[in-house]
C-alpha cells in the first residue's frame, strides 16, 4: 500500500505542479514549473522510491505485474487479492493527499468548487488518465498503446530480475529500483502522450475514484467515450504477454512456458501440480 502510495504521490504530484503552474509569473521563465519530461521524471522517481519502500513484501505496485508473477514466477496466489486491494487503496489515498495539497491552485485555475473533466481549464487529468482528442472513441488504438506499454514493462522487469541472463551486468539486487526508474521514464517518454501511460489498474482507478468522490462527477467514467476501462483491463493482457514473451525466448528458469508442452500437461492432473507448487513455495520460503 505504501509503495503504491509513493508511486502515485510523486506521479500525480508532478502532473499537478506542471499543469497548474502553466504561465505562472512566479516561475523562473514565466512559463511554469516543468513540462512533459518533468512528469516522466516524477513517475520514474515515484516507482523507484516506492519499490524501496515496499521491498520487504516483494515491491508489487501494479496488479497486472502481480498477476503475471503469480502465473509465471510462483508468487503465491493468495497474495493477489490482498495486494490488489492494498495497491488500489494506496493510490486512492495518495490522490487525496495531492488534491488536498493543490486544492487552492485547482480553485485558481477552475474556479471555487468548480471541477471539470474536459475543457480548457479541466484538472481531472491530474489524477486519472484520459485519451487525446484524436483517440476519442478509437478503442483499438487506446487499448493497443496500454497493451504494448504494459508488455514492455513486464518484459524488462523479468529481464532485470533474471540473474541467469545478467552476463556482466547486475540485473537485480540494489540496482533493480534504479533500473525501474529508467524503465518508467522511457515508457512515459515513448508511449505516454496519447493515453497517459497508466499501465496500472491501481494507479488509474484509485485516483479516478478519488476524483469522483471530491466532485469531478460521473464524467470521470464517461469521458473519452468511456475510456476508463482501458487502463483497468489492457495492462493485465499486456503484462502477461510481455512476461510470456520473455519466458518463451530468453528465460531458462522454472516457468510454465518452459515445461513440456508449455505446461499444458499439468491440466491433466491439476491437484498434483498445485501440491508441487505449494511444496516448492514452502521450500523457498514463499508464504
Amino acid at each position: 500500500m505504501w509503495g503504491t502510495f509513493i508511486l502515485v504521490l510523486f506521479g500525480c504530484g508532478g502532473i499537478a505542479q506542471v499543469s497548474l503552474s502553466k504561465n505562472s509569473p512566479n516561475s523562473p521563465d514565466g512559463f511554469g514549473y516543468g513540462d512533459w519530461q518533468s512528469i516522466n521524471w516524477a513517475f520514474g522517481l515515484g516507482l523507484m522510491l516506492g519499490v524501496y519502500v515496499a521491498g520487504d513484501s516483494g515491491a508489487y505496485l501494479n496488479p497486472a505485474v502481480t498477476l503475471t508473477s503469480c502465473m509465471l514466477r510462483k508468487l503465491p496466489w493468495r497474495r493477489l487479492p490482498m495486494y490488489m486491494v492494498a495497491q488500489i487503496l494506496g493510490a486512492f489515498i495518495a490522490a487525496g493527499v495531492v488534491y488536498a495539497n493543490y486544492i487552492n491552485a485547482i480553485n485558481a485555475v477552475e474556479g471555487h468548487n468548480v471541477r471539470t473533466v474536459t475543457g480548457p481549464n479541466a484538472t481531472a487529468g491530474i489524477f486519472a488518465t484520459y485519451p487525446t482528442s484524436d483517440l476519442d472513441g478509437v478503442k483499438a488504438s487506446q487499448f493497443f498503446e496500454q497493451f504494448i506499454a504494459s508488455a514492455v514493462l513486464n518484459f524488462v522487469i523479468f529481464a532485470m530480475q533474471d540473474d541467469s541472463n545478467k552476463g556482466q551486468f547486475v540485473a537485480s539486487g540494489a540496482w533493480f529500483p534504479l533500473g525501474l526508474f529508467f524503465l518508467m521514464f522511457g515508457i512515459g517518454s515513448c508511449f505516454g502522450w496519447q493515453t497517459g501511460f497508466a499501465i496500472n489498474l491501481a494507479r488509474d482507478f484509485g485516483p479516478r475514484l478519488m476524483s469522483y468522490c471530491v466532485g469531478y462527477g460521473s464524467e470521470v467514467w464517461s469521458a473519452g467515450n468511456y475510456y476508463f476501462w482501458i487502463p483497468m483491463v489492457a495492462p493485465f493482457g499486456g503484462c502477461l504477454f510481455g512476461g510470456a514473451l520473455y519466458d518463451l525466448f530468453i528465460y531458462t528458469g522454472e516457468s510454465p512456458i518452459n515445461q513440456p508442452w508449455f505446461g499444458l500437461g499439468q491440466l491433466i492432473n491439476p491437484k498434483k501440480a498445485i501440491q508441487q507448487r505449494l511444496q516448492r513455495q514452502k521450500e523457498e520460503g514463499l508464504v
